[in-house]
Formats: C-alpha cells, structure tokens, sequence
C-alpha cells in the first residue's frame, strides 16, 4: 500500500505510531524494545504515549517481560483504527481526523483549495455545523454516526460530477445491506432510506472550469448510533442502532462504506459508470413510482421512469412529456 500521512487535530503528544503498532498486533504483546528500535523513541516516551492512549479508552495491558498488549478499542473512527482494518490505495493515503468540527466538507474543501490529493478524507467524530442540501442541518453527535469527506480529482468533464453522487449512494446502500441486513435503498439524488426514513445523506460540491473538474468533494453521513432526533425530524430520520436495537461498531461500517466507494469508484472510470448506474437502478425507490418534484420556482408530478446517463432522474408527466430532472426534491406519492 502506498505511503500514508497522517493529521490528528489534537493537543497531546501524538501516539498514533504506537497505536498502529498494537493495532496491528492485537491480541499480541509488542514487546517496549521492539517499539523503541521501530519508532526510535525512549521507554518514557512509550509510557507517556500509552496513557495517552489509556485516556482516550483504550484498553491496554502492560507485562514488563511481554511488553504491551492492546485488549479493547474506544468508539473512535482514528486514522490508525481505519488503516489497521481497510484494504485502501486511493482513500488511504491521507487522513485528516477531528474530535469534533463545524463540516468534514468545509474543511475538505479547504484542504482541496490547498492542493491535497485525490483520495483525502476528512473523518470527524462529531459535526457542530454540517449540513446537508440546500443549506439544510445535518445533526452529527459525538460518536454517535460516521461523517465524512472525500477530496476528488477524476478527469472527466464537469457535466459528469453528478454520476459521483449516484456511486456514493450505490456504495453506502451496498455497504448497509451488507452489514445489517436491512432493505436500505435509494431516493434519488442523495438519500439512503430504510422503510421510508432517512438513514444516510450525499452532500456533492464541485469547483470547475468550463471543460475541466479542479476537484469535488463528497460528503456523506450516516446516522449509526443515534438514539435522539430532533422534533421536526422523528417522522423523516432513524438511526441503524433504532432500527436493529442494538448498537453497531462504526469502524467495520465506515471501513466498509470506504472499500466500497474505493472499488466502485476505480471500476466507473474505467467503464464510464455503466455498472454503478445498473446497481443504481436496481436499489432505487423512485424508479417506477409516481413522484412529485419541488424545485425553487417549480412543482410538478409524474411517474420516475429511469436516470439518463448524465444521472439526471427522468419523469414522465400526465401529458405523456419527459422532463429530465438536475435538481430538487423528490416526494414519493
């Protein structure tokens, strides 16, 4: 696997090098010289490093003949917890992680603006400003759901970047149905529901030229472990943890997610996306249902028939008219 950077916004020394080291030899003593000669560091400096990690929740045992064993893990997306279990080349090179932030897609487009490659994530254990279409709120609790950002440079034309919301979808509600089994599907353009709610929203933005994509960024979140809504959102949102009553670990469901979207994402550049519209179409909710779309100046109804190849959503009116559909929101009747 390619070489990784790691960025943790933390103010205590850094112990990730050793976090890696037990990760990747869990269950197993790493014996203090054997981290000393590989990090270069002193067995005070290990010490200090490992209450670190203590104090963050890991579960650590020390031996003075054995060294140090890890025992149990915190619910924390950490860089060092994805690369320990993620077959990753593209997403695995640099990773930018957040205890808590205003959006992954601020920074993440920040972060774009400033020359980060394609493949960054921006991973975050808690969202205080995330939002989701047309300027709408995102609520992300502290270790509650996955949020995450995904800095793109694909050289294709700008008219193409809406495909990208499409795979994003296909990954997430591949990655859903997998690990719980529960009939996840998607409402076009950038919802994954479960029995009508909310489970999980796409946030694309793109910065391009006329004939060229500078970068995009994908923003996805996906309630996992919330047992709280707001109000206004009980009747339109739910959580995989409400649903299936008990809680799920979110490093499997993000490392999953992120194989997935990695493993589509390589296979629509090579076939222009013919597969990841075939998949599309066989878990989308709209296809083949009367829908009633709402625009900013604009409201009309029809029956969704298909997605072109630009992922715009095709809806038959009454008249027999096909209006082909960029933008809006889509109300299964």
């Amino acid at each position: 696997m390619a070489e990784k950077n790691i960025s943790i916004a933390a103010d205590r020394d850094n112990p990730n090098l050793i976090l890696i080291l037990l990760l990747l030899n869990k269950w197993g003593y790493v014996s203090g010289e054997d981290i000393s000669k590989k990090l270069g560091v002193t067995r005070s400096a290990i010490w200090k490093q490992v209450n670190n990690l203590r104090e963050m929740g890991y579960e650590i045992e020390s031996s003075t003949r054995l060294g140090y064993r890890l025992v149990n893990s915190p619910d924390l997306i950490l860089p060092e917890e994805i690369w320990s279990k993620a077959k990753l080349e593209l997403l695995g090179k640099n990773i930018h992680y957040f205890s808590s932030i205003g959006s992954t897609n601020e920074k993440a487009k920040k972060l774009a603006i400033s020359g980060a490659p394609s493949g960054t994530l921006v991973v975050a254990e808690q969202q205080t400003s995330g939002k989701g279409r047309l300027g709408r709120q995102w609520v992300s609790p502290s270790r509650t759901g996955i949020c995450v950002s995904i800095i793109l440079r694909p050289e294709m034309a700008p008219y193409e970047a809406p495909k990208l919301t499409l795979l994003t979808a296909v990954a997430a509600c591949e990655t859903i149905r997998k690990q719980t089994g529960l009939l996840a599907q998607i409402k076009w353009p950038n919802d994954i529901l479960i029995d009508g709610k909310k489970i999980c929203g796409i946030l694309t933005e793109i910065s391009a030229e006329l004939d060229r994509i500078n970068y995009v960024v994908i923003g996805i979140g996906i309630n996992v472990n919330n047992y709280y809504f707001p109000e206004e959102l009980i009747d339109r949102a739910t959580s995989l943890s409400l649903i299936l009553g008990r809680k799920l670990n979110r490093k499997e469901l993000l490392v999953g997610f992120l194989e997935s979207f990695e493993s589509h994402y390589n296979l629509a550049l090579k076939d222009n996306f013919k597969e990841v519209m075939t998949k599309w179409r066989k878990l989308s909710c709209n296809l083949g249902r009367h829908v009633k779309i709402t625009g900013k100046a604009y409201s009309f109804e029809g029956n969704a028939i298909d997605i072109d190849d630009e992922g715009a959503l095709l809806v038959k009116k009454d008249n027999g008219e096909i209006e082909r559909v960029f933008s809006g929101d889509v109300s299964l009747r």
